[in-house]
């Protein structure tokens, strides 16, 4: 009978020699066969197994249907944002970018106009396509690197380099940007080493009389970041904080060799000791095998 421990098989019967005699073989015996392909057997989700699988999985799906009822934070910050410009920090999943929806169409309805910027093209197409089904495409266009759609449409999505490049392009020309509102996205990448850049000279750049949106989920240092703004543009910028947890809250899970969903943290907060095991024992086959032509089995 053959068995499967972690990508490793175990034969409970003879085992052949180097030599092509056979050998007693026993329950602790572990045999290498790299010319066939790794025999798997799942686990019946049962016995301890069947009630961490169970823990881990418990709760997901849809929510139950009920009326939509804004969280204060959200309604904080279109109050402010008809004064200031307003710097959102609010975990995922909590609804910042209801914030900016709600300001877009209050602007569209005034016969204003906004642009909404994201570091990521993917997010950029995602929020185009969200836009679309919420104002109708013929109020929304985008503009990124290789794509070019209703340019002129009062609400333009795209990445912070084509607003960037615009606001550098009004410069040189002397033409306004058109936008009454610019509403940045995953605003934390002023942070970031290679592209952090982009978003400063964006906000330096972009008029006082175009009120800023800033959301993010990771900023620590907030209530210095705003006065950072404040200092650089001449307009205050208020701070909205959501307290407490994320709403939407993560589950972190590691599939095993052998086709189990085990939680990749303990009840203690560190790394499974199962995965740790399965860590080292890889760590321990790649030194035996240096040199010895010896192949991992997962």
């Amino acid at each position: 009978m053959l068995l499967v421990k972690n990508g490793r098989r175990n034969d409970h019967g003879r085992k052949r020699r180097r030599d092509g005699s056979r050998g007693a073989g026993n329950s602790q015996t572990q045999t290498r066969d790299s010319t066939r392909p790794q025999d798997t057997i799942t686990p019946a989700p049962s016995g301890n197994y069947g009630r961490e699988l169970r823990e881990l999985l418990g709760g997901i799906g849809a929510p139950k249907p009920a009326a939509f009822k804004p969280d204060p934070f959200q309604l904080e910050a279109l109050t402010a944002l008809e004064f200031e410009d307003v710097l959102v920090t609010a975990p995922t999943g909590s609804g910042k970018t209801w914030i900016a929806r709600e300001e877009i169409r209050r602007l569209l309805h005034a016969g204003k106009s906004a642009w909404y910027t994201t570091p990521l093209k993917a997010l950029t197409n995602s929020k185009y396509q969200e836009f679309i089904d919420e104002f109708g495409a013929g109020s929304v266009g985008i503009l990124t690197g290789d794509r070019k759609e209703n340019p002129n449409a009062p609400l333009i999505v795209g990445t912070t380099e084509i607003f960037r490049n615009q606001l550098f392009d009004s410069l040189r020309g002397g033409e306004d940007v058109r936008a009454d509102l610019a509403v940045m996205d995953e605003a934390h990448y002023l942070a970031d080493e290679e592209r952090g850049h982009v978003w400063e000279e964006a906000i330096i750049l972009t008029p006082p009389r175009i009120r800023l949106l800033l959301l993010s989920a990771t900023i620590g240092n907030a209530e210095e970041f705003a006065a950072w703004i404040a200092e650089v543009r001449g307009v205050r910028c208020g701070v909205v904080t959501r307290p407490g947890a994320r709403p939407v809250p993560l589950r972190a899970a590691f599939l095993m060799p052998d086709k189990r969903l085990v939680p990749l943290l303990s009840d203690k907060g560190k790394l499974n000791p199962e995965i740790m095991k399965l860590t080292e024992q890889d760590q321990q086959d790649r030194y035996h095998g240096q040199g010895r032509g010896r192949r991992r089995r997962w």
